[in-house]
Parts: structure tokens; C-alpha cells; sequence
């Protein structure tokens, strides 16, 4: 699974990386090295405007989403929590996911991501957890393959009000491969840049089609290192959580 990750990078960097037409500075996320589900996160997607035509250009917007999918026909938002991922081999099928896979994809770019896997402590024979920050090993940005949906707040009466809608995100996972797998058998599936396009683009609704286009995460160029317990705690932030602990 992924249930934690980094995303530091400014809009104006993501915008220039995934060429972006529109954002909106009011709508701006601060730096998180340790992003937990129910976070505000950025997303990458294209969607034409609301009552376009259906022939009518969908502009790639960079927007934040609430991490954790609210699927549209739930009653409340209580879901949101549970439905941080994805699985690849049952996305399509999985009735919280399906219509979101033909119609509602999106990139939530990522410096990195974290997992935990079993250690036994030498002195005292405890076992505890230890967290494991994975990332591409040029440094480069990691574009998670994500689903959105909205979910209308029947609370709020007027359609127009930007409260009556929630726009919420899961991250698709996969099995881990090279340093990821040394350490947990999951892992958030990342997107190559030659199939940003696809993926994003709302004309593309063959299941097959989508599926063939996530492939192994980083082409298996990833690095892993240890890092402090201080990230099993969402309280904590800031660059220290990044730094080698052995």
C-alpha cells in the first residue's frame, strides 16, 4: 500500500514539469515531507469545463484533492480514510473505482514515498518498524496514477457553491519491485512521462488500453533509505524526516 509520501515541490515547478495551463495561486499547498491520508494533495488532470460540449478542449489543470476517494454515490464522506489506493489488478473491476478508471484520472506527483517493514532490535530482540523513504534515484518527480471523483454534499443546497462538492483521490498500487520490494511487498504505481498524456486524457475510456499503461514505477531506477520513526507521527513535518538514520 502507500499510506505516506513527500510532496515538496511548487505549483510553478509542477506546472512547468507536467505543462499545465491553469492553476490558481489562492488554491496553493504549502511543502509536505510527510503527506497522510485525508491531506489536501496536488492532482494533474484535464477536464473540459462544466456544460462544455462534449467536442470541447479539456485544459490540464493542477488542482488539490483530499487523499483518501469519496466515491459518488456514498452517503457521507466517512469512506475517504479507507480508500487512499487502489489495487492495479482489480482497479477496473472494484465498483468504488471502475467509472473513476474510464472517466477520472489523474497524476499526484510525489518527491517519494515511505514504507515500514519489520526490524528486530540486536540488544533488546524487539521487533519495530522502520520507516523507508523510496524515491527515484536521479531525483526527479514521481507522477502517481490516481482516480478522483466528486462527491455532492446534499447539506449544501446550491449546486454553484464550491462547499457542495468534495473532489477526493486514491493512488493505484502495484507489487514492489527492485528497492521497494526489499521492503514492502506494495508500492504506489508511477506514471513514465511518455504516457502522461494518455492517462490524463478524458477521450480514453478503453480498459485495456488504460491498463497497459502503467508499467513497472521509475522503469526500476529507484533508491531506498532509512529514515526516523519521527514519520510514523502525521504531527511531524519539515526536510529532516528525508535524512539517512542508520
Amino acid at each position: 500500500m502507500c499510506g505516506r509520501y513527500a510532496s515538496t515541490r511548487s505549483p510553478q515547478d509542477l506546472a512547468q514539469l507536467f505543462q499545465v495551463a491553469e492553476w490558481h495561486p489562492e488554491e496553493a499547498l504549502e511543502p509536505s515531507w510527510n503527506v497522510a491520508p485525508t491531506d489536501d494533495v496536488w492532482a494533474v488532470l484535464e477536464r473540459r469545463p462544466r456544460g462544455a460540449d462534449e467536442d470541447a478542449p479539456a485544459p490540464r489543470t493542477l488542482r488539490p484533492m483530499r487523499w483518501g476517494l469519496v466515491p459518488s454515490w456514498a452517503k457521507d464522506v466517512k469512506q475517504d480514510a479507507r480508500l487512499i489506493n487502489a489495487r492495479v489488478e482489480t482497479v477496473h473491476e472494484k465498483p468504488a473505482f471502475r467509472r473513476a478508471f474510464v472517466k477520472r484520472r489523474c497524476l499526484l506527483p510525489a518527491d517519494g514515498f515511505y514504507e515500514w517493514d519489520q526490524v528486530r532490535d540486536e540488544t533488546s530482540g524487539k521487533v519495530r518498524k522502520q520507516p523507508w523513504f523510496i524515491h527515484p534515484e536521479d531525483g526527479s518527480v514521481l507522477a502517481l496514477a490516481g482516480l478522483y471523483e466528486f462527491w455532492r454534499d446534499p447539506a449544501v443546497k446550491d449546486d454553484d457553491d464550491p462547499a457542495a462538492w468534495l473532489l477526493s483521490c486514491t493512488i493505484i498500487t502495484t507489487e514492489a519491485t527492485d528497492a521497494a520490494g526489499r521492503v514492502h511487498p506494495r508500492m504506489p504505481l508511477a506514471l513514465p512521462p511518455g504516457h502522461y498524456d494518455a492517462w490524463l486524457d478524458p477521450r480514453h475510456e478503453s480498459t485495456d488500453d488504460l491498463r497497459a499503461l502503467l508499467v513497472q514505477p521509475a522503469e526500476g531506477h529507484l533508491a531506498a533509505r532509512p529514515v526516523s520513526t519521527a514519520v510514523n507521527s502525521v504531527r511531524n513535518n519539515g526536510p529532516q524526516l528525508l535524512e539517512e538514520r542508520t
